[in-house]
């Protein structure tokens, strides 16, 4: 456990009354920061005979979910390993959740769609040996660990406007992104677009990244199914070739005209930059394995799904709303994100971006997007997951019963009271059960993946 101010305060808290009754609750949501406090009940009933099988009454607590890692470590790492099996699903298949095992050998691609430049900022440009092949535009050669990375080299030049603008409709370039990707389906296989619906069904999953310039890039896996998803295959003309293709003209062709202050129209679209990788593996036969790709299904789920839970990358940036623009000044983050910021919520208070609702998401710089999305035929759902593991729960306590679910009637009835811990002690307490308890985990993993 660190030390911290709070010493006296956990050596209180270890030996006040009810104490072995708190660890557990903080056990039982694995070390939440901020847990739900539910109070009420929930009884099994036999619905043959009416007998109460099992009934709790009192207080009990849930999680509180959160996907952000800076507020809560450990709800963001369930999100994480739920984000990894969703995504792995879409990759590998999983019959369980009903994809097809096939899917991997269908036409597929990991697309990178980048921001355009709003200005020069400070960068490292290194070749494939990871050496720095020329200086910044600065004229320095910057290491690493420099904290000008990212931030504009002249920031009286940089169009702050244009980048939140860019920012807060990054979600809808994505989206007409995704029209334009069909749309080209559709013409190189010679079909309207109402047409190629009973034809193919294109299927993604795609996580939001920031840069060190504090503007979002998009990593999607792309796939192409049969009409039904995952259940069928493409026809024989949609190859990989066509969806690259297609992939590269959507992504250069997408445009959204949006207004300065003032008036003056500004075309929003994605960067010249994308990043293109092939994850298509060659169909195996039975006992066969198939052929590996550049990047690895589960080296790729782990990638998207770890930025689903990191936050703007804004060096310590707030994880939570502003209340006033005067916050900005006292954050310890850079001159360049505190512009992008108070450019967020000046412009949040123009009328003619209300619907933007940008000093909600000024502390993120004007992303208001979701971090991790996907199609509806991609694979499961984490809502989907969850409930996969409160039935998982629900059958151990009816096996301890000796009854079938089918027999019981269960009733909860619980209502949210209170939320988060009452003091830093146990704050502290629970950060310390939070890694004791992810360390085991890790442990019992790593023992799996040597048999």
């Amino acid at each position: 456990m660190h030390t911290t101010d709070t010493d006296a305060e956990l050596r209180a808290l270890v030996t006040r009354p009810g104490f072995r009754l708190w660890k557990t609750k903080v056990a039982s949501v694995h070390g939440c920061a901020a847990p739900v406090k539910l109070r009420g009940s929930s009884t099994i009933t036999h619905k043959g005979t009416g007998e109460v099988l099992k009934s709790t009454v009192g207080s009990v607590w849930a999680p509180c979910g959160t996907r952000r890692e800076a507020l809560c470590p450990a709800c963001s790492q369930w999100y994480a390993e739920d984000a990894f099996h969703l995504i792995r699903a879409g990759l590998d298949g999983d019959t369980a959740k009903g994809i097809a095992a096939d899917v991997a050998s269908r036409p597929r691609f990991f697309a990178t769609l980048t921001p355009p430049s709003f200005g020069a900022v400070h960068t490292r440009v290194t070749g494939p040996d990871g050496r720095l092949r020329r200086p910044c535009s600065c004229g320095e050669w910057h290491r690493e660990a420099d904290t000008r990375l990212g931030t504009a080299t002249d920031p009286a030049t940089y169009d702050y406007e244009a980048a939140v603008l860019w920012q807060a409709h990054a979600g809808k370039l994505w989206h007409r992104f995704t029209i334009a990707l069909r749309r080209r389906l559709a013409a190189a296989a010679g079909m309207t677009v109402t047409e190629l619906k009973d034809a193919i069904r294109l299927s993604y999953a795609k996580v939001a990244e920031y840069q060190r310039r504090g503007l979002v890039h998009f990593h999607a896996a792309i796939r192409l199914d049969g009409p039904d998803g995952p259940s069928t295959r493409p026809p024989a003309w949609a190859t990989k070739e066509v969806l690259a293709d297609a992939i590269r003209d959507a992504a250069s062709a997408v445009v959204l005209d949006v207004a300065r202050p003032g008036g003056e129209v500004l075309e929003l679209r994605f960067g010249s930059q994308l990043d293109l990788k092939d994850i298509t593996t060659a169909a195996a036969g039975p006992g066969e394995v198939g052929e590996e790709r550049d990047i690895k299904s589960s080296r790729l789920a782990s990638y998207i799904a770890k930025y689903a839970t990191k936050s703007t990358g804004a060096h310590e940036g707030p994880d939570r709303k502003l209340r006033s623009g005067e916050d900005i000044d006292r954050l310890p983050v850079s001159a360049h994100h505190k512009a992008m910021m108070r450019t967020a919520w000046d412009l949040g208070g123009r009328e003619e971006y209300a619907e933007l609702n940008l000093r909600r998401w000024a502390h993120m710089l004007g992303f208001r997007g979701h971090f991790l999305s996907k199609s509806r035929a991609w694979s499961t759902t984490l809502g989907e997951l969850r409930n996969i593991r409160a039935r998982f729960r629900l059958a151990e306590t009816l096996e301890a019963l000796g009854v079938d679910e089918a027999d019981v009637l269960v009733v909860n009835d619980w209502e949210a009271v209170a939320f988060g811990h009452d003091t830093d002690a146990e704050r502290e307490y629970a950060q310390a059960i939070a890694e004791t308890l992810l360390e085991r985990k890790l442990n019992r993993d790593n023992r799996k993946g040597q048999h």
